[in-house]
């Protein structure tokens, strides 16, 4: 768990490099397509024509837009922002996963987990300063992509029962490479050769995160490996400090001790 919340982090900040030149659609693109070719044909190795025919074809997709649409959304929020503050809001979703669970799928919430919730949405409100005068607008993309990620760990919940962590990874890919496929040629800028070998990158650490984060919740169970999830933001800290000189204000540091409390 700790390596992929160490890895994940660079993906997000060489998007957030890229991001200046190149439309937010095209490095999804090469998040998803990259993703793709390179988990395919492992999956395809390990596990033969059953990846082809794994259950629930059509909430598996699903599930890989749901990531699409979080990375579209994220990418877009990282651009301004910093990546700590970023994937502060990003850990809203466990907020999110609590209000969805109780109405999608009627699970009772406990009233101490309902507080945190509550916390956790006051941490927010601090990292955005809605009505202050360092609002950003592209905080709320970061709010999106939160819900969309509670809806992809909501639907991974539901699918990794009868599912190897392989599998799940290459259908992980499909909506995203397939829809982002048919856009686009119609936002393409020409990348030189160091950018593309970045893009490239950005499937390759994409996927590698997200196969380690898979074996962990395969080994483990989630509240022993929660905890470790916050060595994201640290990264992500240290990151935005060394790549691009953010430094959370005071604000952000306490809406982010919040959201970790």
């Amino acid at each position: 768990m700790v390596g992929a919340m160490i890895v994940v982090p660079f993906m997000d900040a060489l998007a957030k490099m890229l991001s200046s030149d190149y439309p937010v659609l095209q490095l999804v693109w090469a998040r998803f397509f990259f993703h793709f070719l390179l988990v395919l044909p492992i999956a395809l190795w390990r596990h033969g024509g059953s990846v082809l025919s794994a259950p629930a074809p059509m909430m598996q997709v699903g599930r890989g837009l749901c990531l699409m649409g979080a990375t579209i959304f994220f990418f877009a929020a990282i651009r301004t922002i910093p990546l700590a503050d970023a994937i502060a809001l990003i850990f809203f979703d466990a907020v999110i996963i609590v209000i969805l669970s109780a109405v999608l799928l009627k699970e009772k919430v406990p009233p101490g987990t309902l507080i945190a919730a509550m916390i956790g949405l006051g941490g927010v409100l601090l990292i955005v300063q809605p009505g202050f005068v360092n609002f950003q607008w592209e905080s709320l993309f970061a709010l999106a992509a939160a819900f969309f990620f509670a809806l992809y760990f909501l639907s991974t919940r539901h699918l990794s029962g009868n599912t190897p962590p392989l599998v799940m990874l290459a259908w992980q890919g499909v909506g995203g490479f397939v829809v982002m496929s048919v856009l686009v040629p119609f936002i393409w800028v020409t990348p030189s050769p160091m950018d593309f070998v970045m893009m490239v990158a950005l499937g390759v650490i994409g996927a590698s995160g997200h196969l380690l984060l898979i074996r962990a919740f395969h080994y483990a169970e989630a509240s022993l490996l929660a905890p470790f999830l916050y060595t994201e933001i640290v990264m992500q800290v240290l990151l935005g400090y060394w790549l691009f000189g953010d430094i959370p204000n005071r604000w952000a540091v306490a809406g982010i001790t919040l959201i970790i409390g």
